[in-house]
């Protein structure tokens, strides 16, 4: 019986192509994979091992870590560091840089990654899922620091994420298109269902935390407004607004039919001095990699989001993603601002 292509065979594939590939690259994808495969079946066994609930501690956004978002970043980093293929890792959950053990090899290439995004769902058992995102080491790096892995995100060399939902699903760009495999149980493999996936141009669907409504910059409101106001509105027709609170799971109903995902700057954020909501390195520029080759657009509100040069390894920014002509229509509106 053909199972179809797994994911294994698909990068492999993808990286015979590529000239002088050594298949470090492959090899580096392939425990992602494994972690992500591992993550999935703890996120699904979660009440029946106990790692539901809060884990007592603070990652350094100041936030209640859940029992599953240590477990996940343990689990991911075992997955990873052992191999030879990085030379240093980020995740969203630690304070620092995370060096390799000196007991193993290093390899080219750097890894940020949120283990566990939207984990204030696990609870209430919505979709959650692991973002991810590939940089090249600079050369003659041999211990990388953070101004190491403070790179636009147009030096991704690569970005996915994992979505465990009622099936987990692994969406993954390497710079030529996005593709997205979901996991056969049975065989343990994740499999080629959703090739070349885009986003459509035009959408009739938003998504945004309409509770912060009155603390919203003008262009936000003034577009908020018009898609609220419907076919009587200056937009002429209806439109659905969703909020699910997980990105991982936003993201990936925009691939998959459409739509808009905002988390604005506001006013209240202003306030506290934090220049968005997301993390730009582990969360704004691999989803803003995935949706621009999906044909999607991703800005800030002002600008385009991998443009920006990252300043800090937990900087966090406004994101504005999704189908190309809503997202212009929304830059235009806060270039009149």
């Amino acid at each position: 019986m053909d199972h179809g292509t797994t994911i294994t065979q698909f990068i492999s594939e993808e990286q015979h192509k590529a000239p002088g590939a050594t298949g470090e690259f492959t090899a580096l994808l392939n425990d992602i994979v494994t972690a992500c495969k591992m993550i999935s079946n703890q996120v699904n066994h979660g009440a029946l091992v106990g790692a539901l609930g809060t884990a007592g501690s603070e990652n350094v956004q100041g936030e209640t870590q859940k029992k599953l978002d240590v477990l996940s970043n343990e689990m991911f980093i075992q997955c990873n560091e052992w191999a030879g293929h990085l030379a240093a890792m980020a995740s969203e959950e630690m304070d620092d840089v995370y060096q390799i053990p000196d007991q193993y090899p290093r390899g080219k290439y750097l890894i940020t990654f949120d283990p566990l995004d939207g984990s204030s769902n696990i609870d209430v058992n919505v979709s959650v899922g692991t973002i991810f995102s590939i940089l090249r080491c600079p050369g003659g790096v041999d211990r990388p620091t953070v101004r190491d892995f403070l790179q636009a995100g147009t030096q991704q060399v690569a970005a996915g994420y994992a979505l465990y939902g009622p099936s987990t699903m692994m969406v993954l760009t390497t710079g030529k298109g996005v593709n997205g495999f979901t996991l056969d149980q049975n065989i343990g493999e994740f499999i080629l269902t959703h090739p070349s996936m885009t986003i459509p141009a035009d959408t009739s669907e938003f998504a945004i935390n309409a509770s912060n409504g009155r603390f919203w910059e003008a262009p936000v409101k003034r577009y908020v407004d018009e898609c609220l106001a419907g076919k009587e509105g200056p937009r002429e027709r209806d439109f659905n607004m969703r909020w699910i609170a997980s990105m991982v799971a936003e993201v990936h109903r925009i691939l998959t039919r459409g739509g808009v995902f905002m988390y604005p700057m506001d006013s209240k954020m202003a306030a506290k001095g934090q220049g968005g909501k997301l993390r730009l390195l582990y969360e704004a520029n691999p989803m803003s990699y995935i949706v621009e080759q999906a044909g999607g657009g991703s800005i800030t509100g002002r600008e385009r989001i991998m443009d920006m040069q990252p300043q800090e390894l937990h900087q966090r920014v406004p994101v504005i993603l999704g189908s190309r002509n809503e997202v212009e229509r929304i830059q235009g509106y806060h270039a009149e601002d």
